[in-house]
């Protein structure tokens, strides 16, 4: 075995650890770029007014609380596009800097924590590696969140009690805030961690003075560029659904809770046999089901499920940033002796078996590679039945306008892949901006562009046809005044 290559089994579990989650953000990037994931989705329509130059006014302007998304990855794409004339380019680099982001967090992280053992950073590449697989292709701005939440940790529990120590913990602070609105929950957990050094500490009490100026600047900023009227009851809706209980209803949470579950019941078992090599059997055994699952039974795609699963980055990310920062203060020495439960929780981690730990990460490592692949597979033939539709000579007038086609048309075993607000912007895309036809999902009833908007951007200049943006103001014009 290649565990006693390591000093201990710690030492190998950490390896472990640190090697996944850096070979999965480096493999987002990647992977994200060769199959275009950034056109999935809402990312369609967030690569196509990247192209058209108008990413503000189409939309972000309704969500200007998540600004520090527009301003890393959105902004300079489209400020690309307006110096090159090249929209294809401008997408790319909205697609590179989104799905760079992980890798970005961990090299932050790794850079700014100073723990025995740079602890906040193993945690960092745990939740990578856990989490962000099953986001990984939907553009939802918990994302970024995820990857500056673990710098953000570090920074506020290491960075010096200085000027410039302390302007650097509120900049963490304010990019995070601004990263998504469930960034919010991410700050206070980070606040809560550093209660645990006391709250005299004056790390602490540096931190939630920021985070009282950061909230005021969240509030300031959604009184002054409130959402449109259309938007608001719309991302009201959205909000009060976040935490509903039914996204995680879905076959790749039951899938990952049947793994854990049955891997943890044939430990038990085996155990009783060989002790010191439970896992690796009960691995095994894990491993040969999900692979006869896999190809006899499973027909499922993790796809427009993604979008939810942003929930659960929200509730497990404070909870390993806790485990990291419990940790981190323990070893420091600096555990204030009025925090709840925190021995009973060090004891109980000093006795997890580090093996078994490996093997269950290793298994979910699997359902998520498997899983990515599916999703990769089935985006790629859905994406090309699109574009092979958006050249086509096909029509449906009754959808508005002779130069329209119904997504209708492509087979529903594909059609599972798509996103209706966004079908008619992928066309656009994946037709090199110059369609024959729009697509469009007759059953749509979310509509991006305002007939203004849309007409305004027609008449500018811009890279992309005129022809091109004709067809998205006529569609638009067709649904909103």
């Amino acid at each position: 075995m290649w565990w006693p290559a390591f000093r201990s089994q710690s030492d190998a579990l950490r390896a472990l650890v640190i090697g996944v989650g850096l070979c999965w953000s480096v493999a987002f990037v990647l992977v994200a770029l060769v199959y275009r994931l950034e056109l999935y989705a809402d990312g369609a329509m967030f690569s196509y007014a990247v192209a058209v130059q108008d990413v503000w006014a189409f939309h972000w302007h309704n969500i200007s609380s998540r600004a520090s998304v527009f301003l890393l990855t959105l902004l300079p794409a489209e400020i690309y596009v307006g110096l090159s004339a090249d929209p294809r380019a401008g997408v790319f680099i909205y697609g590179l800097l989104f799905y760079l982001a992980p890798l970005a967090g961990l090299i932050g992280t790794f850079a700014a924590d100073r723990s025995s053992g740079r602890l906040i950073f193993l945690y960092a590449c745990c939740s990578t590696a856990l989490l962000c697989p099953l986001i990984f292709g939907f553009p939802t701005e918990m994302w970024l969140a995820h990857a500056m939440f673990w710098p953000t940790l570090a920074v506020s529990h290491y960075a010096k009690r200085t000027v410039v120590g302390s302007a650097l913990a509120f900049l963490m602070f304010l990019a995070l805030a601004f990263t998504h609105e469930g960034a919010l929950v991410l700050e206070f957990s980070i606040v809560a961690t550093l209660a645990m050094r006391g709250l005299r500490d004056a790390s602490f009490l540096r931190a939630a003075a920021i985070l009282i100026v950061v909230l005021a600047a969240c509030a300031a900023v959604k009184i002054i560029i409130p959402p449109d009227e259309y938007y608001a009851d719309v991302l009201l809706r959205a909000a009060l659904h976040f935490f509903d209980i039914k996204i995680f209803e879905v076959n790749i949470v039951a899938l990952l809770f049947g793994t854990m579950v049955l891997f943890s019941v044939l430990v038990a078992v085996f155990s009783r046999l060989t002790p010191e090599r439970a896992h690796l059997y009960a691995a095994a055994m894990v491993v040969g089901l999900l692979s006869i699952y896999w190809s006899w039974f499973d027909r499922s795609i993790h796809a427009s499920s993604r979008y939810y699963m942003r929930t659960a980055l929200v509730i497990a990310t404070p909870m390993l940033g806790a485990l990291a920062a419990l940790l981190a203060i323990y070893r420091d020495g600096r555990l204030a002796r009025s925090v709840p439960g925190a021995e009973r929780v060090m004891t109980w981690l000093k006795r997890l078996k580090r093996l078994p730990l490996a093997s269950a990460f290793m298994l979910v490592t699997l359902v998520h590679v498997v899983e990515t692949g599916k999703f990769v597979s089935a985006w790629t033939h859905y994406s090309a039945a699109v574009a092979a539709l958006a050249t086509s000579n096909q029509s449906d007038p009754g959808l508005g306008d002779s130069r329209f086609v119904s997504s209708n048309r492509i087979p529903a075993s594909l059609n599972r892949l798509s996103w209706f607000s966004t079908t008619p912007y992928l066309s656009i895309l994946l037709a090199d901006f110059e369609p024959k036809r729009l697509v469009i999902d007759p059953n749509g009833n979310y509509f991006w562009l305002s007939c203004a908007t849309a007409t305004t951007n027609e008449k500018a200049q811009r890279a992309v046809p005129a022809a091109t943006r004709e067809l998205i103001r006529i569609y638009s014009c067709l649904h909103r005044s």
